[in-house]
């Protein structure tokens, strides 16, 4: 599911900043970008947005900052610039090119301005750390909330149609053992043939064969039970994205069978209305936490 986050806290001088977006995936999978002086706290930033967040590829960045006033945040390395400034000049020289070294230059180099972390509390600044990513995670969850409510609507009623197809086999399935006897009647009556009482005997253990072979009640209560099973997920609080992707597999297994062993046009137009539901269910399962 798609969402977005964002949370700050400030502590002895330091502003932290924290984002969290998410994107739909099927597996959970978090990138976490943190300033390196913060290194020593990316383990127990893991298991804050790991502990909430189950499924989808999750992107957390975390700005460090001085808060406003503190100029003490901030260093400048003497040594570098005068270092880059002289290689500069050098590599000018060389290309005979005009040396028109400007101070703007000088402190864009990398690691010449810098953040300090002489004396920075790394251990103290996890209390700021955490509540910037529980409040990003705050805002994340809530978005993502808003859209699990849109896709619960739609499985509901992609839902409904499948169990209205259900019934509707449910009803016509006991008609086509006997539109298959009567069949058998039909064409040995064009042929000219009579039954007598050893062939008639004959023609029931036909019947009774085809009744087993295109039986389909197991099948039908499967699916009767998955769809219980969904409305139940429907009502949890917690994470079910895994459990209905293992649903709608289960389902697709029954659907195929009944198509299978369906020996009626009108059966084989409601499988068809089944297939089409369940691959549109199982596209937003995929979203769902």
């Amino acid at each position: 599911m798609t969402g977005y986050g964002r949370g700050d806290a400030s502590r002895d001088g330091a502003k932290l900043t924290v984002e969290i977006s998410t994107v739909n995936r099927k597996q959970a999978e978090l990138s976490l970008y943190l300033p390196r002086e913060l290194d020593a706290l990316e383990s127990r930033a893991r298991d804050e947005i790991n502990g909430r967040i189950s499924r989808g590829r999750i992107v957390a960045r975390v700005g460090l900052s001085a808060t406003d006033g503190d100029g003490s945040k901030v260093k400048l390395d003497t040594v570098l610039a005068k270092h880059y400034a002289r290689e500069y000049r050098k590599l000018a020289k060389e290309l005979k090119l005009r040396d028109d070294l400007g101070i703007d230059t000088i402190l864009r180099a990398p690691g010449v301005l810098k953040q300090a972390d002489e004396g920075l509390d790394v251990e103290g600044l996890w209390s700021a750390l955490r509540k910037a990513v529980r409040d990003a995670l705050g805002d994340l969850l809530a978005m993502r909330a808003r859209e699990g409510a849109h896709l619960k609507k739609d499985l509901q009623q992609r839902i409904r149609t499948m169990q209205k197809a259900v019934k509707k086999i449910a009803k016509l399935s006991p008609s086509t053992v006997k539109r298959h006897r009567e069949q058998l009647h039909e064409r040995l009556a064009a042929a000219g043939l009579e039954l007598g009482a050893g062939d008639d005997e004959r023609l029931l253990k036909e019947v009774a064969m085809f009744a087993d072979r295109i039986d389909i009640t197991e099948e039908l209560t499967r699916l009767e039970s998955h769809f219980g099973q969904f409305a139940d997920c429907a009502k949890a609080k917690g994470p079910v994205g895994r459990t209905l992707d293992f649903l709608s597999q289960e389902m697709n297994r029954e659907i195929n069978t009944i198509g299978s062993k369906a020996n009626d046009a009108a059966i084989s137009r409601l499988v068809v209305t089944l297939k089409s539901e369940l691959e549109k269910f199982r596209e937003q399962v995929q979203n769902v936490e």
